[in-house]
């Protein structure tokens, strides 16, 4: 499993999870988002262009 934290975010990858490879995205404790990291889209709830650019942020940096 891995947690990040950032920007209000927690951002929760699992070792062993289902395809595709994605992230749950939690705010205030609750699952607001899935996003697929090999298609690049959306799985599941919204998000917005400050998550969107966090995501981008923590691929490049390579912590998902």
């Amino acid at each position: 499993m891995g947690k990040t934290r950032r920007g209000g975010y927690l951002f929760i990858t699992y070792k062993g999870d289902h395809d595709p490879r994605h992230v749950h995205i939690f705010r205030d404790g609750e699952e607001i988002a899935k996003w697929n990291l090999e298609e690049w889209v959306l799985m599941a709830g919204s998000i917005n262009k400050r998550i969107l650019k966090l995501l981008q942020e923590l691929v490049l940096e390579g912590a998902l």
